[in-house]
């Protein structure tokens, strides 16, 4: 039977259907099973997918312990990049060779992206997760904080099982959801998954060449353009006007030369490419020009952190030196974190969540209070800056 596509369920069935989490976490379940039926699965299949399915409070908990994400630029990458990790990823590479190349020439993503993210994700396939999967995916539905992100989820994992691909009972993976080597989620491996040993089964948690192979596929889907840089460590002069830098903003490379930006090594891309200058902890820190690949990478991840880390990563692992720290200025703790978003919220920005995280929104904020108050205007947080406001 072929399946209706949720979004056209949605509209002839009552909202609440849809639109409804929390309450009762049994009543929740039973919404999910009747919403399968009408979407065309069977109610004994539906009936058997949901059958046992349990509430995790250790999913929540992980949810709402992401303290990583507060570190700053450069201490997060020292806590996640070390000599191992570089060594251990430039023997995969040479290991899986014939699947990168497979890979470059079917996909155009270069070798270094996919190590990255296999590092940090599982640490090359070494630590998977732990995690019910599909307890993972209704918990997180369930609750309230996310629901449009983790409910799509709960269906696409159906649809797997249906093929025998998912094992309520014993997938499991991240407390997120998601699933293999390369942490993929339930709707991304039925878009993206690929047999990439040829056995006939997409095995992300086995197979390295299935997991890469698939990878690959989905950062080709979500835009990556063949060929093209991603990254790149920069100098900048005295006197750049700063309030130019930021992922919002983008000029093209020749602007950026003309305005003193240089590369650490090696030269620039083409004048006509479009970049944004990002200055992670300042203008006395790490300075780096991201390419329109590196956009890509938010639909992977969205901390910033995280994802300017990883595509550092995958530079250093195609050769680039590691980045000039400078030094940078004292950035704020957690709790002045905090209280720095409570004042920008005060003041009528947009910070999103007060959480002690220099995300994307307070960045923005910041920039623009810097401007304002006469100080460097490079978007990260200061002391300083705190007590003018």
């Amino acid at each position: 039977m072929r399946l209706l596509p949720l979004a056209l369920v949605a509209s002839l069935l009552p909202a609440t259907v849809f639109a409804q989490c929390g309450g009762s976490f049994s009543g929740f379940v039973k919404d999910l099973k009747r919403e399968a039926v009408a979407a065309g699965h069977s109610s004994a299949t539906a009936k058997a997918f949901f059958n046992g399915v349990k509430h995790d409070p250790k999913v929540l908990r992980a949810d709402r312990a992401q303290g990583v994400f507060q570190k700053p630029f450069i201490e997060f990458t020292r806590h996640l990049i070390s000599q191992n990790r570089v060594d251990r990823g430039r023997s995969m590479a040479k290991k899986h060779d014939a699947t990168f190349d497979r890979i470059e020439a079917t996909y155009g993503i270069n070798r270094g992206v996919l190590l990255a993210f296999w590092a940090f994700e599982t640490d090359y396939g070494s630590f998977q997760g732990d995690f019910n999967t599909l307890n993972s995916l209704v918990t997180l539905a369930h609750d309230c904080r996310r629901p449009e992100l983790f409910r799509p989820q709960i269906f696409a994992a159906l649809e797997l099982y249906e093929t025998g691909n998912f094992d309520p009972k014993r997938t499991t993976g991240a407390w997120a959801g998601e699933i293999g080597m390369v942490q993929m989620l339930p709707r991304d491996i039925l878009e993206n998954g690929v047999d990439g040993d040829g056995d006939g089964k997409v095995s992300l948690k086995t197979s390295p060449q299935d997991a890469l192979m698939s990878g690959a596929k989905m950062l080709s889907n979500l835009g990556w353009k063949p060929g093209q840089p991603w990254l790149q460590e920069v100098t900048i002069p005295k006197g750049l006007d700063l309030s130019k830098t930021g992922p919002s903003q983008k000029y093209s490379v020749s602007n950026w030369a003309n305005m003193g930006v240089k590369p650490r090594s090696g030269s620039l891309a083409s004048g006509s490419m479009q970049a944004s200058l990002l200055l992670p902890q300042g203008h006395k820190g790490p300075a780096f020009l991201a390419y329109p690949n590196f956009d890509v990478y938010f639909e992977w991840n969205q901390s910033f952190t995280y994802v300017l880390t990883a595509a550092y990563f995958a530079t250093r692992l195609e050769g680039a030196n590691v980045y000039n720290a400078g030094n940078a200025d004292q950035g704020l703790s957690g709790k002045q974190m905090k209280q720095l978003q409570q004042k920008l919220q005060a003041r009528g920005h947009d910070v999103g969540k007060v959480d002690g995280i220099l995300g994307s929104k307070t960045r923005i904020a910041v920039q623009a209070e810097q401007l304002r108050l006469g100080l460097p205007a490079d978007a990260w947080p200061t002391p300083a800056l705190l007590g003018k406001l």
